[in-house]
């Protein structure tokens, strides 16, 4: 590969460094309020990291090298696996005595919303670590917005940016607004955490408690201030606001601000919106009413749980108000296929994502008409625009990708004497982002810290893969990727 290249992601990787070592002072000014000592660990490991920042920052600062596809995979890699290992510094570091293995994963299992944790005692922790785990989940939630609005569709391979199919006078010229649409993407993200913060503390959390899950919400990571996430809060009232906030962090935050900024009704028409919203409705009702007739519990109970712990699997948060692995097998059988969906494109969600459920149907249904009519000729149309046969063959290459990850994923924890429920669960969960699995290690009442270091590397990996978008990531590894 061409020096320029290396150099370029190099640059991009340490500039964004320094962004994470200035976050890194808020937990410590947290921590120095409460008078934790910890606020040393941050200080330290912010001034640490900005100063090796800047040194890689000058020194591979360079004319900028020609924009190229095999530029912005490579950056895109080297930035996320970057973030993954500074995160964990103030982890490793701190007073909670990880190892750099555990620290690592936490890292990434935050920076990419996945929410799968190696941290037991959360409710006795210092507020400057929770802040930070809750801080990187934020951070990563915008991270994943702008990747798949603007870098994955660019690649084709993956994501799905909804100018691209839909706005004709911007798709041919992407980044002629960007300045503009990253201030409205920026301002409402912020606005919407800030609303979802307000609205935890009218529902009955404490004000730190607020700040954290609404960052952890709207990123759909996940990550909690206490061991039994939102089954430490009593009442149903936070949890429906949950559930509120979960599924606007799974919209496509192009259309929100289409819809809030230039009040474009029509952008909620989406097909990936409606597709999303019609099966989360479908399968928490069809939780929800099988609870009601086998456990006879109370519908309105069943209704609301139900829906808080279903949509936090849909839509890759892994939130859990209580073990619903207890509920029956139905409801288990539902949850593992839950795991699968995942919210709508250019969101802060992970998992397989409703458009691509949209794609997959048309072509099956375009399939089986040409069994009939074989001299058919049926565009393949998304809402009112024709899908490319590029578009196509992205789809069918994540799925085929996908299967073969999560199936090389799970024979690589079984080969490190992992159970085949934990392996297929843990292994799922991290390719779609989730969190939680299935089993007594990683399900909704588990901890991932009885894992080996090896499975933890194996899962850290898969992390990153699910994330950014699988395709983005397996291309490193091709030799043409490599020739100059």
């Amino acid at each position: 590969m061409h020096g320029s290249v290396i150099r370029a992601a190099a640059f991009v990787a340490a500039i964004f460094a320094l962004y994470i070592a200035g976050a890194m002072l808020l937990p410590a000014l947290v921590d120095l309020y409460y008078g934790n000592e910890d606020w040393k660990v941050f200080a330290v490991c912010a001034f640490t990291t900005g100063a090796i920042a800047l040194t890689v920052a000058a020194a591979t600062r360079d004319r900028t090298p020609i924009r190229s596809t095999r530029l912005a995979f490579f950056v895109v890699a080297v930035l996320w696996t970057t973030l993954g290992v500074i995160g964990g510094l103030p982890l490793y570091t701190a007073s909670l005595r990880l190892d750099f293995t555990s620290a690592v994963f936490e890292s990434v299992s935050a920076i990419t919303t996945t929410g799968s944790t190696v941290i037991s005692g959360l409710d006795d922790l210092p507020p400057g670590i929770l802040l930070w785990r809750s801080l990187l989940q934020w951070i990563g939630g915008l991270g994943v917005i702008a990747l798949g609005l603007f870098f994955l569709p660019l690649l084709n391979v993956g994501g799905f940016s909804y100018f691209r199919i839909e706005s004709s006078d911007i798709e041919d010229r992407p980044f002629d607004r960007l300045a503009s649409f990253l201030r409205a993407l920026v301002g409402i993200y912020i606005g919407l955490t800030a609303l979802c913060a307000f609205a935890y503390v009218a529902a009955g959390m404490s004000t730190f408690d607020a700040v954290n899950h609404a960052m952890t919400t709207l990123a759909t990571g996940g990550f909690s201030t206490h061991d039994a996430s939102f089954g430490y809060f009593e009442g149903s009232a936070v949890l429906l606001v949950g559930t509120l906030f979960m599924i606007l962090g799974a919209l496509p935050f192009s259309i929100l601000i289409l819809f809030i900024v230039r009040g474009r009704l029509d952008a909620l028409r989406d097909p990936q919106i409606r597709l999303f919203l019609v099966y989360t409705v479908v399968i928490l009702l069809a939780v929800a009413i099988h609870r009601r007739i086998v456990n006879e519990t109370p519908f309105s109970e069943a209704l609301v749980t139900s829906a808080f712990n279903i949509v936090s699997i849909i839509t890759t948060t892994g939130y859990a108000s209580e073990d619903y692995s207890l509920w029956g097998p139905f409801s288990v059988m539902v949850f593992f296929f839950a795991t699968f969906l995942g919210g709508c494109s250019g969101s802060t969600s992970g998992g397989t994502k409703a458009y691509r459920f949209v794609i997959l149907a048309r072509m099956l249904q375009n399939g089986l008409r040409l069994l009939v009519y074989g001299r058919a000729i049926q565009p393949l149309r998304y809402g009112t625009r024709v899908v490319d046969e590029e578009m196509q063959r992205s789809v069918t290459l994540f799925v085929i990708a996908f299967i073969v990850v999560w199936v090389g994923g799970s024979l690589a924890l079984a080969a490190g004497n992992v159970d085949i429920v934990t392996s297929m669960t843990a292994s799922l969960t991290a390719l779609t982002n989730v969190g939680p699995g299935l089993g007594p290690i990683v399900g909704p009442a588990g901890n991932f810290t009885p894992l080996s270091d090896y499975a933890k590397w194996i899962l850290s990996a898969i992390m990153l893969l699910g994330r950014l978008e699988i395709l983005a990531v397996l291309v490193l590894f091709t030799p043409t990727f490599w020739r100059n």
